[in-house]
């Protein structure tokens, strides 16, 4: 388990003090195996890049490879120094290097270095593709590991400049180098991959070497300590075919660690046919049987909300459940539905199928409170009917009372914010910089990946607090979270270990398998069902290399009758969330399948055309973003490209071919709510929709990344075969057309 400082006990630990005994007491050089190609283990620094990569310290490349002898970049440089000190990477300061935007995935480390003090620009600029030097190397490293000469001594080299000389006696003095020869150290000569890992290794072997200690009695074993394990989901969308896989895990964990919680963080409703058949019902039954403790809810919880049944699902799946339920912020008392099943108060013996504000559980006699929150952006992009929602900070500050006034000072956030969603909102990263005593967030609704846990140890002023762990485990069932913590008797978390476990790697569980039987025969009966719409020829999803393809024509690089339908249906539904005009909806090629066959419409037929589970978002851009991001769309024109990207009714896009890559669009237009025809203008922000894949910047689109990032994407969450599906269905007949929406006018 990694350790985490005490506030109140350890304020003078070090960083580098922490990360040497955390990360590198634990493996010996040598002991590691390396699966780089190119890195075999005659190699001089086999031992070196095998360690760090073992401590996902350095990376290779796509190929395999490690290119030891390559040039080590000062990018490159940051990224392994910021790992190597486990640095907080959430709560950089800006930077003003202007080669470094917040989209480049360095921007973190670098900006983390920078604030650190340890990382130096040039004349604004990082320089984040020059080769590092060897004195550049010498300085982050003397100052990264607070590395310092151990005499006064005269260095040997006489090419040193004053200005390095400190950090290369640092280094020489701890035995990490000895120069290019007997006089010359050569400060600006370059240094290699494989050099930069044998340079950090020796660092952090200086570190770790044991200084002599007073003997001290020995501890007792009983320090009142407290382990607690969590395994947790969230966002699993009614992706019910990966539950027996995750049961089979949980029944592993348990058996590892009986002292756990497992945890559901929201949305278990909507995404596929087994929502839409059941409501739920094939989700909890598989819940139940995989024994969940506690769940919070999703904003697609309330999608039912405006359905002629409002949320008597969502009423009948609590009241089946065989586990509480904890939400702090969501109001029920206006729905009649929910009557008699919330109370809004800390229980400390919740009952199964109702609703808490808090639950407080006990574990191998030590009592731990969860409690939940839900995102207000639930109001724009569900159907919550009179189901209100309050603010989340002010709901988490009085959970945390509440539960420090019942004695309880182990506390969990079961929360549906996101992980880095919209700040102005709510997020798990504000929630943890801002309400005191909250020891670990299990979160969902951003679909994060977090391989390890997050730990936040600063509140929004920046000041020091007891750290907070947050954790999120992705989406669909594809994986289980674990985290394993350890409470000193403050109730403050002083160790922590956390990891996805992915569920494609396990077996199915029998009993899980049995459960889901009638269900999935049901479903794929509906597969075959017709929606009632008839396609008069074949809506086709042409690729150059299709045998039979005369035109050249496809799917990554020209408009199709296919790709107009989805767009013109996503634009369609995103104008129902929002009270901005939407003047466009963009899908990507890559993300279109299948085609669709000649004659009645299947439902089958519409899932394969999208198969991802991608869901509809809105994006908030600027003309010039558009138009960066439509040069990224026929960059690569007349060769495919997943990325190109199809375009809704109305809008009308025009490039030039002739013209050099990033240079090729001629004027871009959309039709307003008059029906008059609109340029885009570089200064001005609208409004668009695409999917989520798209949104967070797939596909390159670094610019809509760096929108993702700034908080200007709400992801919708609604499914996007199921928008196509709907949309269809406003249509008896199909005819297949294009429309000239996309043009290259070198034609």
């Amino acid at each position: 388990m990694k350790k985490l400082q005490n506030r109140n006990k350890m304020l003078g630990a070090t960083i580098a003090a922490t990360v040497a005994a955390s990360a590198f007491a634990i493996a010996p050089v040598g002991a590691q195996t390396t699966t780089f190609k190119d890195v075999p283990s005659t190699h001089p620094q086999f031992d070196a890049i095998s360690l760090l990569a073992s401590q996902g310290i350095i990376s290779g490349f796509p190929d395999g490879t490690y290119k030891p002898n390559q040039s080590l970049t000062r990018g490159q440089a940051a990224i392994i120094i910021a790992k190597a000190l486990k640095l907080d990477l959430t709560n950089s300061k800006d930077l003003t290097f202007t080669d470094v935007p917040k989209s480049h995935p360095y921007y973190a480390s670098i900006a983390a270095l920078s604030q650190a003090g340890l990382l130096e620009g040039k004349d604004q600029t990082f320089k984040i593709n020059d080769n590092i030097t060897r004195g550049e190397v010498a300085k982050l490293m003397a100052l990264s590991l607070q590395l310092q000469p151990k005499n006064t001594d005269a260095l040997p080299f006489t090419d040193v400049p004053a200005d390095y000389a400190p950090y290369v006696k640092a280094l020489l003095d701890n035995g990490i180098t000895s120069g290019t020869s007997e006089k010359t150290f050569s400060t600006g000569q370059g240094v290699t991959r494989g050099q930069a890992a044998a340079f950090l290794v020796r660092a952090l072997q200086a570190m770790t070497t044991p200084t002599p200690q007073p003997t001290e009695p020995p501890k007792e074993a009983n320090d009142n300590t407290f382990e607690l394990s969590i395994l947790h989901s969230n966002d699993t969308h009614a992706r019910v075919e990966n539950a027996p896989k995750r049961a089979t895990a949980i029944k592993e964990q348990r058996a590892k660690n009986p002292n756990s919680l497992l945890l559901d963080a929201g949305d278990v409703f909507s995404g596929t046919l087994y929502f839409n058949e059941f409501h739920g019902e094939a989700d909890l039954k598989l819940m139940n049987y995989m024994g969940y403790d506690v769940m919070t809810f999703g904003n697609h919880e309330f999608d039912l909300g405006s359905s002629q049944e409002g949320h008597q699902a969502l009423a009948d799946f609590i009241k089946a459940a065989e586990f509480s339920f904890a939400s702090s912020n969501v109001v029920f008392s206006d729905d009649a539905k929910f009557t008699g099943l919330f109370n809004d108060l800390v229980s400390s013996e919740p009952e199964k199928g109702k609703i808490y504000s808090g639950i407080v559980k006990e574990i191998d006699g030590e009592k731990v409170g969860i409690f939940g929150l839900t995102t207000a952006e639930t109001v724009d992009i569900s159907s919550p009917g009179s189901v209100k929602f309050e603010n989340y900070i002010d709901e988490a500050n009085k959970a945390v009372k509440a539960f420090e006034e019942l004695g309880v000072n182990k506390i969990i956030a079961l929360t549906h914010i996101g992980y880095d969603d919209t700040a102005a909102v709510d997020n798990d990263v504000e929630l943890a910089k801002a309400v005191e005593g909250i020891d670990l967030i299990v979160g969902g609704h951003t679909h994060t990946m977090l391989e390890e846990p997050v730990v936040i140890d600063k509140n929004a002023k920046g000041e020091e607090k007891d750290a907070t762990l947050i954790v999120q485990a992705y989406q669909y069932s594809d994986y289980l979270g674990t985290l394993d913590v350890v409470f000193d008797e403050e109730g403050v978390v002083v160790e922590y270990a956390g990891e996805l476990i992915k569920l494609g790697e396990y077996a199915d569980d029998p009993g899980a398998l049995e459960l889901l039987k009638p269900y999935k025969e049901k479903v794929q009966s509906v597969q075959n069902k017709e929606i009632g719409v008839t396609a008069t020829s074949v809506l086709e999803n042409p690729r150059v290399s299709d045998e039979g393809n005369t035109t050249g024509a496809s799917v990554r690089k020209n408009e199709t009758p296919l790709g107009n339908l989805i767009t013109d249906g996503m634009l369609a539904k995103a104008k129902n969330y929002t009270k901005n005009e939407v003047i466009m909806a963009i899908q990507n090629g890559g993300g279109i399948r299948a085609s669709i066959g000649e004659g009645p419409i299947t439902v089958g037929e519409v899932i394969t055309v999208l198969p991802f589970g991608n869901t509809l978002a809105l994006m908030d851009v600027t003309g010039a973003e558009l138009k960066a991001a439509f040069e990224t769309s026929v960059e690569k024109y007349p060769e495919e490209s997943g990325g190109f990207l199809h375009v809704s009714t109305g809008t009308k896009v025009q490039f030039d071919s002739s013209k050099p890559a990033k240079s090729r669009v001629v004027s871009i237009s959309y039709t307003d709510a008059s029906g008059k025809e609109v340029q885009i203008e570089d200064n001005k922000t609208y409004t668009i929709a695409t999917n989520a894949f798209t949104a967070k910047g797939g596909d390159g689109y670094d610019m809509f990344a760096k929108a993702y990032s700034e908080g200007r994407v709400t992801d919708l969450g609604l499914s996007d075969w199921e928008n196509l599906e709907e949309y269809l269905k406003t249509m008896k007949e199909i005819k297949p057309a294009t429309e000239n929406r996309i043009v290259d006018v070198a034609k």
